[in-house]
Order: structure tokens, then sequence, then C-alpha cells
């Protein structure tokens, strides 16, 4: 498939070379063309590997990813132009994160709404899917874990979508934790918090979420 990556920074290269791996071709794009930090991306990650605009990231994928600040999501966004998005899988990677009081961060949106939603209401015609917002970037791929794999929790409202998702999510090495529309976004994007904070507290980032179950009884 063609997967348009929009964001250069950690979360943005990290998913794109897991793409690339599995055999996808990949377009990073970025604010304006060209961009320093996303032609060393691709100069690294081999012929596969394109950049471009917002825009020409957009309306090259078949799958979008949005690895942006949360922030500049809904800019972002805008600059891509809605209509790139119409139809397509998207994944939201992104949290709503607000970092002016340093760390740890607060949520700029939360309990009534979130950012999955807003920008599901942004792409109207795009199917969203909140995902990969409740681990660091270096375990997105393939994440070797004592008592794995971990689970990765998403939501969405089109189940076509998280269909695809799920075996997207597989690809990558990870259960897969449905929780339902895109409104489950103002549960999962606190998740991110409860992940930073235990990182901050332990002083480490190598943890994931599991759900776990009882055997069925006979």
């Amino acid at each position: 498939m063609k997967i348009g990556v929009l964001g250069t920074g950690d979360v943005g290269r990290a998913l794109g070379n897991a793409f690339l791996k599995l055999g996808h071709e990949v377009m990073m794009g970025a604010r304006q063309t060209p961009h320093a930090k996303a032609q060393d991306w691709a100069k690294a990650a081999g012929p596969h590997a394109k950049t471009g605009t917002f825009a020409d990231a957009a309306r090259f994928g078949e799958v979008i990813v949005v690895a942006t600040l949360g922030t500049a999501t809904e800019e972002a966004l805008k600059q891509a132009q809605v209509e790139h998005f119409n139809g397509k899988l998207v994944i939201d990677t992104t949290n709503p994160l607000d970092f002016s009081r340093g760390m740890p961060p607060s949520l700029f949106v939360g309990t009534t709404d979130s950012l999955g939603e807003r920008i599901q209401r942004l792409l109207p015609r795009a199917h969203v899917v909140k995902a990969f917002n409740t681990v660091g970037n270096a375990h997105m791929f393939k994440p070797a874990f004592v008592g794995g794999p971990p689970d990765m929790f998403i939501c969405g409202d089109n189940e076509d979508a998280k269909k695809l998702m799920g075996q997207l999510l597989r690809d990558f090495g990870w259960g897969v934790i449905d929780i339902g529309g895109i409104s489950g976004s103002r549960y999962l994007e606190p998740m991110c918090l409860t992940w930073v904070l235990h990182g901050i507290r332990s002083g480490s980032w190598n943890h994931a979420f599991k759900m776990l179950r009882e055997p069925a009884r006979s």
C-alpha cells in the first residue's frame, strides 16, 4: 500500500520505517518542502521512501498516519487539504498534550471532547482510528516485552477501517483491543498520561499496556 505520514518527528519516522519494512511505500509530509529532517529520513530509508508537503503526503497515501504534535494537528490537516482524506483510513497517533507548565504535561482537551473527535469532525468523510498513542515510538514496531505481545487500544466509527487497522497492528506485532467509536479517544488520550507518569516515576520508558483475560471455565 501507499502510506502518507504527516509529521517528521520521532513517531512519524518510526512508523514510516515500520511500514517500509513491511513492504509498503511511504511519503513523509512536512509543512514545507524541501524539509531537511524529512530528506535525511528518506535518504537513509531507501528507494520506497519519498518526501513532500502535508498535502502531497495526504494525496499520496491510501492510508494516512497523523503524527503531528497535538497542538499543531488541526492546522496541519487544513494544510493537507480535507478532500485528500476522503474515504481513507486515517491513523490518529496524536495526544492533546500541553507542556506549557513543564512535566508532566496536561491535556488541552478532554472529558467531554478529544483530539481524536476534533480530527474526525475536521475530516468528516475520512475514517479516523485512534492508535499508537499509548506507547513510545521505540516500541511501536515488533514490540518485545516479557509476557507480550502487548495490546494496542483503538477506537473509531468505521468498522471496516478498524478491521484494516487491526490487521496492520497484527503485522506490527500487536494484539488489538477495540473500545468502540471515536469518542473513546476521551479515554485513550488520558491513557497516554498514565504511560508518561509511570515513565517519570520509574525512570524508564520501556513499558506498554496489555489486557489480561481469565481463562474460560468449563
